[in-house]
């Protein structure tokens, strides 16, 4: 099969058209530039001062299919790496443990795992956001889940609904339909913690919840449970064990080893496999 890079260059321009990055009459110009210089149609354009760099990453990350978005653009946490900076050294470390995840863990009988760590502050909530997005943006049907009923994040991080959530469906209050897909990054949903019962613990030990993780898995192709700090909160145990899984994460000059070889027994005893850690140095 022949390839038309002219006809390549002009897709380039459209998808810069519907993305309000150029205006029509800009595009001659930039073709009349590109047949002079020599250059691609992006290179073009910078060239004549009418596209910068980002935006010229932007089209190309919508050319590929690559959800992508522009700081600036929307309304989503900074803290979305993964989102906002696809090209940056950070996200290629996200997207190496993606591809070990995929290897070590996710298979078709296998969809869930939970993330956690010793105490708060580790970033837990910041890892299993990115790892969602960098599954998202393989095509991966995605679900984020809010465990932690006590201090939740996700919902602040993706700028989402929480007046209902986990804790409404386990207490029999709600239906799977809270579960909220996020808007600017396809592939991508959460289900938010909801509001804060008094009984978080208890809530998570309950039949309802292993339930609802085995209909999920029949609909998600992967499954990232964020969970409370396992050294503080009994139910952390538990929930990598309904998982099957945990993935650790430590933080940089905060994480104590004893600590996390204290979380590890106590992830092991609950009959959960420990998948890897990962070091936090966000």
């Amino acid at each position: 099969m022949k390839i038309h890079p002219v006809a390549n260059e002009r897709r380039l321009g459209a998808i810069m058209l519907e993305l309000g990055l150029l205006q029509t009459d800009q595009i001659e110009p930039i073709l009349k530039a590109q047949r002079e210089l020599g250059l691609p149609f992006g290179a073009a354009a910078m060239s004549l001062g009418l596209l910068t760099e980002v935006q010229l990453q932007q089209a190309m990350f919508s050319q590929f299919d690559y959800p992508y978005l522009v700081r600036g653009a929307g309304e989503l946490s900074p803290q979305l790496v993964a989102a906002y900076e696809p090209s940056s050294p950070q996200v290629e470390v996200l997207r190496a443990i993606r591809g070990r995840l995929l290897l070590q863990w996710f298979t078709p009988g296998q969809r869930a795992l939970a993330v956690v760590s010793t105490n708060n502050g580790d970033g837990r909530s910041f890892i299993t956001a990115n790892l969602g997005v960098v599954f998202s943006q393989l095509g991966e049907n995605t679900l984020l889940i809010d465990a932690n009923l006590r201090a939740p994040h996700l919902h602040e991080l993706f700028k989402l609904d929480n007046s209902q959530g986990l804790s409404s469906i386990l207490a029999g209050m709600a239906e799977t339909d809270r579960i909220q897909p996020v808007p600017l990054l396809k592939n991508l949903s959460v289900l938010s913690a909801g509001p804060q019962p008094p009984n978080p613990g208890e809530l998570l030990v309950r039949p309802v919840f292993t339930e609802l993780l085995q209909e999920l898995s029949t609909q998600y192709e992967v499954i990232f449970i964020d969970t409370p700090a396992g050294l503080i909160c009994s139910e952390t145990s538990m929930l990598a064990a309904r998982a099957g899984g945990a993935l650790t994460v430590a933080r940089k000059h905060r994480t104590r080893l004893s600590d996390l070889r204290q979380l590890n027994v106590v992830i092991r005893d609950a009959g959960a496999r420990l998948i890897g850690s990962v070091l936090n140095e966000y």
